[in-house]
């Protein structure tokens, strides 16, 4: 009951965070909200979440595990289901702003909790369990849910279906019984230390989230926020050096090698995730003409290959006896494999041409995700449980967060540059562009049009066929830059470890 309340907690963070994915212009419609006024429900969702993963484990130290999953449980239902009933712009994103909240502390406390209440040898199987809810559901299983939702119902039911998770999750955990408690005491609350994080995460998440609609450093407001987000992140390390212990960063984690290792592959891990989970429906919607629905099913058959991923992993390691990082090769070809088969994608391609591609992109993010899992918290005391989950997490949700900001950049200034690069070859002495718009015109001319009008519609239409062509070779970027960035990542990462590994030798080193 433990566990299974803990995954039913997972799933209502993985749907509401997921839920904007799909149906932004559906809220935007209902909520007669600009590009602008939109970007509030992102911002405040993604920086509550970023706050909610370093706060999490001073609350620990204050509320039992359990008590606080319920609670942050009951929160996020709550709070979804007055979003369901408001199209009021301000109050969506307070609401937003409290289910990211709410669903960063439970993800912390939730994988914490499993930590503390079963032994370490049995941790492989049941961290794959927690990773159904927390990493599989938001990649695969939650899209497919709310494009259904959306295009059958509307997006309030989005938020609706999270309400009976968030009564389950409650009922469970409360029935199940308390976990031991983290073996940490109280401290006092880092004020200084939450201001300058607070300042700095929001002004970097709106840069990242929002500066490819600016174009980045051109506007003024994005130069600013950066400046103000940098200097508040330094002052904030600053501090945090400065002020130990008592403080929100806790330095003695990146004592443990391992820890240190998992927590930089979690920002690659974080990009993979998020990055994909982007693409894939993104272009599936606005080059295939697919309907939500449709993104959202075409990324669901991978979800049992993820989680046959994740178990196999699990079974090598808890029954095998193979060090955890044994399958973070495998995963990493796959997803390098998988990039590269999608790049091939046309205006054509239609589910199944994709679906070996995204099956073996699922794959490929089970066996890298529970092995970097392991790596990290294999090792962490009990008192550094809680502190080393949300720095893992923050890591990820930043690496996501840099990954989608890249890829939405590189699309744009792509699909540009091949706009340019195509229409130098469409000019009207080319003899195939005249036999293009002469059959074009020929056909808009048999259906009534007179001879300035079809001529004017083909060449427009041609226009538009040299723009969609753009796009689709930009996403074929996008595709191969995901699976370049692992080719170039891994050798850096493999040099990363031996590199701590070896100066961490040295210093044990009798002299």
């Amino acid at each position: 009951m433990l566990v299974a309340g803990v995954v039913c907690a997972t799933l209502t963070e993985a749907i509401a965070g997921t839920v904007l994915s799909l149906g932004r212009f559906h809220l935007a419609g209902d909520a007669h909200a600009t590009p602008d006024e939109m970007a509030w429900l992102d911002v405040g969702y993604i920086a509550l979440k970023l706050m909610g993963f370093m706060l999490a484990p001073w609350l620990l130290t204050r509320i039992r595990p359990r008590r606080l999953i319920v609670d942050a449980s009951l929160l996020m239902g709550v709070s979804c289901l007055v979003t369901a009933m408001t199209a009021r712009l301000d109050l969506l994103v307070a609401l937003r702003a409290l289910q990211g909240f709410a669903g960063a502390t439970l993800l912390v406390a939730g994988q914490a909790i499993i930590f503390l209440a079963f032994e370490r040898r049995h941790q492989p199987v049941l961290q794959a369990v927690f990773a159904i809810g927390a990493v599989v559901a938001p990649a695969t299983i939650t899209p497919a849910l709310g494009g259904w939702l959306l295009d059958h119902l509307s997006w309030t039911w989005v938020f609706l279906s999270t309400v009976p998770l968030a009564l389950a999750a409650a009922g469970l955990l409360l029935l199940a019984g308390e976990a031991a408690p983290l073996e940490t005491a109280p401290r006092p609350f880092d004020w200084i230390g939450f201001l300058l994080l607070s300042a700095a995460v929001f002004c970097f998440t709106w840069v990242f989230s929002q500066g490819s609609r600016w174009n980045w450093f051109e506007e003024p407001r994005i130069l600013w926020l950066a400046t103000i987000g940098a200097a508040s992140l330094l002052a904030f390390l600053g501090q945090q050096v400065v002020a130990r212990p008592g403080v929100l960063l806790d330095f003695s984690l990146f004592r443990c090698d391992d820890f240190s290792f998992a927590s930089v592959v979690s920002l690659m891990a974080g990009a993979a995730l998020f990055g994909t989970a982007f693409l894939i429906p993104s272009f599936a919607v606005s080059r295939l003409s697919f309907t939500p629905t449709g993104a959202g099913m075409l990324l669901l058959p991978s979800g049992a290959l993820f989680i046959a991923a994740l178990f196999a992993s699990a079974l090598l390691v808890q029954v095998g006896r193979a060090p955890p990082i044994a399958t973070v090769p495998l995963g990493i070809l796959m997803i390098v494999v998988s990039m590269w088969m999608l790049s091939g994608s046309t205006s054509d391609t239609g589910a199944s041409q994709m679906m070996a591609a995204i099956l073996l992109r699922g794959a490929g993010l089970g066996f890298l995700f529970l092995s970097i899992t392991l790596v990290a918290f294999g090792k962490l005391p009990e008192r550094n449980l809680a502190g080393g989950i949300g720095l893992f997490n923050t890591g990820r949700q930043l690496g996501g967060l840099i990954g989608v900001a890249a890829l939405q950049t590189l699309i744009d200034h792509e699909a540009a540059a091949n706009v340019a690069a195509l229409g130098a070859n469409i000019a009207a002495g080319v003899p195939a562009v005249g036999e293009r718009l002469a059959m074009t015109s020929a056909l808009l001319s048999a259906k009534g049009l007179d001879a300035a009008a079809a001529h004017a519609t083909s060449v427009s239409l041609l226009g538009r066929a040299v723009a969609g062509q753009s796009v689709v070779i930009a996403f074929g970027t996008a595709f191969n830059a995901i699976a370049l960035g692992f080719v170039i990542a891994a050798p850096v990462l493999i040099g990363f470890k031996a590199g701590i590994s070896a100066v961490r030798k040295r210093a044990l080193r009798p002299r």
